[in-house]
């Protein structure tokens, strides 16, 4: 078992597929008890089936509803009588040029990757103030450190996951509360098939040629986690070795 994560209870949303998914595996073979939201109920089921979880450990959750996050986090109160970590994983990242207009995209990344980490944070803070201890991770990227031509929408919500981050590590400090961005560079995920523009989605696979494992992130989480209660780990960058931008 991992020190310090045994028997904590964490939230993963995003969880039927890639970061979370693989997340959910590494926690809860370092003891932790996992509870699980995302939109596609059915590979969260197998997820659960695969990993043992009682199967009320999941819960299906759009995170552009805040009314079904807070379902998600009220599960696992019900669950274990409390929340002690929340990993808002899910996110989206349809790229492209900005003259193409793709308007109904960058409302999508809006709703899922700022707005979805906000209602995350609203889900757990009241139970976390209480409790006097918890920890938000919030996943940002590569793209939130840094913008290149065709990621300017899926860069500017990154970079606001991160100006979110530092604002509640500082507003929560009363509560005992620790804060964590983790921003991975090319891993192996979903994430890119979601783009529609096909110059983009060219360049984005060259990128994403020597994408590295799902584990890289699981691992840094996991790290994250079981650090002692004196420890804030405010953020993790990481990218594959190769991997020039």
């Amino acid at each position: 078992m991992s020190s310090g994560i045994e028997n904590k209870v964490v939230v993963v949303t995003g969880a039927s597929s890639g970061l979370g998914a693989e997340t959910a595996r590494y926690l809860t073979k370092a003891g932790a008890n996992v509870v699980l939201g995302a939109r596609r109920i059915e590979r969260l089921e197998s997820l659960a089936a695969e990993l043992d979880l009682n199967p009320r450990a999941i819960q299906q959750t759009d995170v552009t509803d805040r009314n079904q996050v807070k379902a998600l986090v009220d599960r696992a109160i019900d669950l274990h009588g409390r929340v002690d970590v929340i990993l808002n994983n899910a996110g989206l990242m349809p790229s492209s040029m900005l003259d193409k207009l793709k308007v109904d995209e960058w409302d999508r990344m809006i709703d899922v990757n700022i707005k979805g980490v906000l209602y995350g944070i609203a889900a757990v803070l009241p139970h976390m103030q209480k409790q006097m201890s918890g920890q938000i991770i919030n996943v940002s990227s590569v793209a939130g450190h840094k913008v290149g031509p065709g990621g300017s929408v899926y860069a500017g919500t990154k970079w606001a996951v991160r100006a979110i981050s530092e604002g509640l590590r500082q507003e929560v400090k009363p509560w005992n509360i620790r804060t964590t961005i983790i921003s991975p560079g090319a891993v192996a995920t979903e994430l890119t098939s979601t783009i529609t523009d096909i110059d983009v989605a060219a360049g984005m696979a060259k990128t994403y040629e020597k994408a590295i494992s799902a584990s890289a992130f699981a691992r840094a989480v996991e790290f994250a986690i079981s650090q002692p209660e004196d420890v804030d780990i405010n953020e993790i960058l990481f990218r594959p070795t190769s991997q020039m931008s």
